[in-house]
């Protein structure tokens, strides 16, 4: 059996009996989309809005319990993320058992008003606060790690069908194993900056930071090719994009000349790898719409992308890192 048959299945009136029984909270609450875990967005008798979070049967607690330290940790260094609530017993992670006997951790954090970036992605200001955030939240990860983090993913590609887009895969592949990673700093990162973990606050014009899931140890600059992989889908003119983005992330974290190098291979190997995960796991779901949020855009884009000269694109990053450097 798979990580997505072991997730979760509670119902609305199961998530109302869990928070009061564990939080002591009166609250109405509703679905969120999830991929391997169930989210519920409840609001309490108070007004406040919170995030119930019940985690796929297989996670195990030391995960979680370094997600829950990695958002105080950024919380603290003034990162917008959501934090935990403690239970009535003063836990930050529960545990409850299914009627099927499956046993669940479950935890409560914090809403972040606002809007996913998605839908205001193409406003050049949101770009560079976008890169801004992006370094803020690198640099408050350099200094944080936990053992549980340092694991490895694998990609699919066999499960991607045999035709054009497995050809484009295949192509990022070759030139992404060609790289000289061996120099790459290595961090904690986030490792999901896509638009829909990214919340707009427009009123106090700030970013916050969900969804700490993916989180992992793994090369530096995977995050900032991680946020680029999804903020350049769709658009007319990505460089643009990369350019708007990179200018804000360098004037909070400064990239080396092996990570300028990397940005682009790695991010196309963000898109590839989402591509056969996505394969992978709609082959277990077919009917789950979750899976498939990213894929159209991918598949429209990547044709582009992959025209794009990776050489020209590091030399448009190394401008703007020597740019920021000289004014900075």
């Amino acid at each position: 059996m798979s990580l997505l048959d072991h997730a979760p299945k509670f119902n609305i009136g199961e998530a109302v009996e869990i928070l009061k029984s564990l939080y002591g909270m009166d609250v109405s609450a509703e679905a969120l989309a999830s991929e391997r875990d169930q989210n519920f967005l409840v609001v309490a008798d108070t007004g406040e809005r919170f995030v119930l979070k019940i985690a796929n049967s297989l996670e195990s607690r030391e995960l979680l319990e370094a997600q829950n330290n990695a958002m105080d940790h950024l919380h603290s260094r003034g990162v917008l993320s959501a934090t935990v609530v403690l239970s009535r017993s003063e836990n930050s992670i529960s545990e409850l058992v299914s009627l099927s006997g499956a046993k669940h951790y479950v935890r409560l954090v914090g809403y972040l008003p606002g809007v996913p970036f998605a839908k205001i992605k193409s406003q050049p200001k949101w770009l560079v606060e976008l890169g801004r955030t992006l370094g803020v939240l690198t640099k408050a990860l350099s200094s944080f790690d936990q053992t549980a983090l340092h694991d490895v993913v694998d990609g699919y590609i066999a499960l991607v069908e045999p035709g054009e887009l497995r050809s484009q895969v295949e192509r990022c592949v070759a030139e992404f194993k060609a790289l000289k990673l061996t120099a790459l700093p290595c961090s904690v990162i986030h490792g999901d900056f896509n638009d829909y973990n990214i919340i707009v606050d427009e009123e106090s014009a700030t970013l916050g930071v969900i969804d700490f899931g993916d989180m992992i140890y793994s090369y530096t600059v995977g995050e900032l090719s991680v946020a680029l992989a999804y903020a350049v889908l769709d658009e007319m003119d990505p460089l643009s994009v990369v350019s708007d983005v990179v200018c804000g992330y360098v004037s909070r974290w400064q990239l080396n000349a092996d990570e300028v190098e990397s940005v682009w291979p790695l991010m196309l190997m963000r898109l590839c790898m989402s591509v056969c995960l996505a394969a992978h796991q709609q082959a277990q779901q077919p009917g789950n719409a979750y899976l498939d949020i990213s894929q159209r855009s991918i598949k429209g884009s990547l044709p582009g992308l992959l025209e794009i000269d990776g050489s020209e694109v590091s030399k448009l990053i190394k401008r703007i890192c020597e740019s920021k450097f000289v004014s900075g």
